[in-house]
């Protein structure tokens, strides 16, 4: 494996080395699939610690390839980490906590996961003479926008994050841009928006709501509800991933748009009607506290040159993603926490799993 005078791989038609951090949790799964399926001689390493959002169900169907590997271990562990990257030619980094409402809660397992897991991860690529890592990330880092402003976050935003999992994931971009500056790490990194579809642990607003519309239940959005994301479906952010990981220029970052901005309330409302379940099945209740009001991205003019594009449309993707949970029960079904579970959101308040609420 070789890089270009501006860090681009160059591996022509060589198998490559894989390593997927966080490969059995929602996006990473899904990246897995992906890779697996669109280069199959490449060897693929899942490496995940199968904490409560990541399941090795969600992988069931790839185990039996041949050069796909899963090694059960925790990312801020360098003895554990070390091995299995040495060597690499890809490290795609995905492995983080990402639910708000647990952030609010226990931020101190965010800062020990998202930052000190990611510092542990570059320092053992480092060592381990990885030829590039790819850092995923989010738009969160860039803070919130108006509801009516026009603008939206690039690549040359500023960093305000305003709640303890932002705050942690801009803490590892930074260390990533370190690793980079200081010690010649090749790196990249991707921000996108709000992710859906099929392996979505059922704490998050789309999964959460068609669960609860199958299940004959009401769905609690915070707030009024305006609160805007920009919205992808996750294959079409794979996609985009790979071609990043590929022939992304080392310490660059990229940022991930399919331009879907919709308020909570909108996505919860398609649900509905997708699910056959009337508007009043929607509750509105108390904001979570640091609720970030909008997010929205500018696709990178480098990914639109290299050919991406969101294959599926938003209304497509989510009838789909509909249609996988009110087939999978058997999947989301043991995920569901019993009776009396709380997360709580600054306060005493619904219960955002037991109760099912949400999270955006």
């Amino acid at each position: 494996m070789r890089v270009d005078e501006l860090g681009r791989m160059t591996s022509g038609s060589e198998p490559l080395k894989v390593v997927i951090t966080g490969g059995a949790g929602f996006i990473g799964s899904n990246l897995t699939r992906y890779w697996c399926q669109t280069a199959p001689d490449d060897e693929v390493v899942v490496f995940d610690a199968l904490t409560y959002a990541g399941h090795r169900e969600s992988l069931v169907e790839l185990e039996v390839l041949k050069r796909l590997t899963f090694v059960r271990g925790d990312i801020r562990n360098i003895e554990e980490v070390s091995p299995v990257v040495k060597g690499a030619d890809l490290v795609l980094h995905l492995a983080a906590e990402s639910h708000n409402d647990r952030a609010i809660v226990d931020p101190l397992a965010f800062v020990s996961s998202n930052v000190m897991g990611t510092a542990v991860l570059l320092e053992a690529c480092r060592r381990g003479n990885v030829t590039r890592l790819h850092h995923v990330s989010t738009d969160e880092v860039f803070g919130s926008l108006d509801l009516d402003s026009p603008s939206r976050f690039t690549s040359e935003s500023h960093y305000r994050p305003r709640g303890p999992y932002s705050a942690s994931k801009a803490g590892s971009d930074h260390l990533v841009r370190a690793w980079h500056e200081t010690y010649g790490l090749s790196t990249t990194i991707s921000n996108s928006g709000n992710n859906f579809g099929p392996y979505q642990h059922p704490e998050k607003l789309i999964p959460l709501s068609i669960i609860r519309f199958i299940s004959g239940r009401k769905m609690t959005v915070y707030g009024d509800g305006e609160n805007v994301r920009d919205w992808i479906y996750v294959t079409d952010h794979c996609a985009a991933l790979q071609l990043i990981a590929r022939r992304g220029h080392a310490g660059a970052t990229y940022l991930i748009s399919a331009q879907n901005e919709l308020a909570n309330k909108e996505v919860v409302m398609a649900i509905a009607e997708l699910a056959g379940v009337p508007g009043s099945q929607i509750e509105f209740v108390p904001d979570r506290a640091g609720h970030d009001r909008r997010y929205a991205l500018t696709p990178s003019e480098s990914l639109l040159d290299w050919g991406w594009k969101p294959a599926t449309s938003f209304k497509s993707a989510l009838r789909t993603t509909v249609e996988w949970y009110q087939s999978h029960s058997s999947w989301w079904g043991p995920l569901m926490p019993g009776p009396g579970h709380r997360v709580l959101d600054g306060k005493e308040g619904p219960d955002r799993l037991g109760g099912l609420g949400t999270r955006n």
